[in-house]
């Protein structure tokens, strides 16, 4: 079967490769839609990240060259003989997340973690090997397409989470790339009621309001800090920093209120200095949310496919596997109006 192979810098070829022996514990799964990822770009663009170089198989389950893909969704092909609970022809969304699983869910993945299509072969190909207890059931109508966006959706129903976001409270999202619209809508769902996105983007901060957003601010226009306090005196309750670079970080903790929350989720590519009393002269709290908890994971199942986060708007293009290179990782690095790029493997 063809896959998208990750070799190094630049270098994702797509190439026959062979699906590895199905374990007891595994299912094939029958990839439908894969979703490129930011993390998949970072990969891309300086990898190594997240993928395992030259580390011993036993460990990690697997090293480069490595098949990508961590967001997909399709139908088992084929249970392990020690699988009970799946059978052939079941709709499943898969949560890539793999963890030593000693500690309770909540404080789980930061006892160490890796990832399906990041730390061993993923989704970019048309079957793939995964853990039985890595599924989650889809109902059988509902489209695979929009279930490959519910890894991403999950990572921001984690970020509002993390933030104690209350209903009625108010919000600044710094950055409006694909996690940052999801975290407009997971906040929407949650009962902000006011949703301020900031960024420089014209086209991200379209997609911001059609996710869910009330206000966006384009900080090459006015002061963002200076809009954001007129449209909530005193600041928001909690801000979110997705955008990963020092200026938005700092802007995240001077838009919040006194004793609110900043929570940082994206993944910053280098070091950043700030100074504590920036913090502690506003009393603003800081926290930071890496992927999710299984419960996160099931509840974002939940509420994507009850159509209470609608994520639909966050598809701007599907292309095909051949593609992926020119199409994807090249399109997500130069194109800003693109969100979620999804790999079709339903034909």
């Amino acid at each position: 079967m063809k896959a998208a192979v990750w070799h190094g810098v630049k270098d994702v070829r797509v190439e026959d490769v062979e699906l590895k022996p199905l374990k007891d514990d595994e299912v094939v799964v029958r990839v439908a839609w894969a979703g490129i990822c930011g993390s998949d770009l970072h990969e891309y663009l300086e990898g190594p990240v997240f993928i395992p170089v030259d580390a011993p198989e036993e460990l990690t389950g697997g090293h480069a060259p490595l098949t990508m893909g961590h967001e997909f969704s399709g139908v088992i092909d084929k249970v392990g003989a020690n699988v009970t609970d799946w059978k052939v022809g079941d709709h499943v969304s898969i949560n890539p997340t793999v963890t030593h699983e000693i500690r309770p869910d909540g404080d789980d993945v930061y006892d160490g973690y890796a990832f399906i299509g990041l730390s061993t072969d993923g989704g970019f190909a048309s079957f793939a090997n995964v853990p039985a207890k890595n599924l989650l059931r889809l109902p059988q109508d509902f489209p695979l397409d929009l279930a490959a966006t519910i890894e991403p959706t999950a990572v921001a129903v984690q970020a509002v989470k993390e933030g104690g976001l209350k209903f009625g409270e108010t919000v600044a999202i710094f950055g409006a790339g694909p996690i940052g619209v999801l975290v407009a809508a997971a906040a929407k769902a949650a009962g902000a009621t006011k949703i301020i996105a900031v960024d420089l983007s014209e086209v991200r901060l379209q997609k911001a309001l059609e996710m869910g957003a009330t206000d966006v601010i384009n900080p090459a226009d006015v002061n963002a800090i200076e809009k954001i306090h007129e449209l909530v005196p005193g600041g928001v309750d909690v801000s979110f920093e997705v955008a990963g670079v020092r200026p938005t970080f700092e802007q995240a903790i001077d838009a919040t209120k006194a004793r609110g929350t900043v929570v940082i989720v994206s993944i910053f590519a280098r070091p950043i200095e700030f100074n504590p009393m920036q913090l502690m002269n506003s009393g603003v709290k800081l926290t930071t949310t890496i992927a999710y908890s299984k419960k996160t994971f099931q509840q974002t199942v939940d509420l994507v496919t009850s159509g209470q986060i609608d994520v639909k708007p966050v598809i701007t293009k599907k292309i095909e596997l051949d593609q992926i290179v020119t199409d994807g990782f090249d399109a997500l690095t130069s194109d800003k109006s693109q969100a979620k790029i999804l790999v079709d493997f339903s034909k």
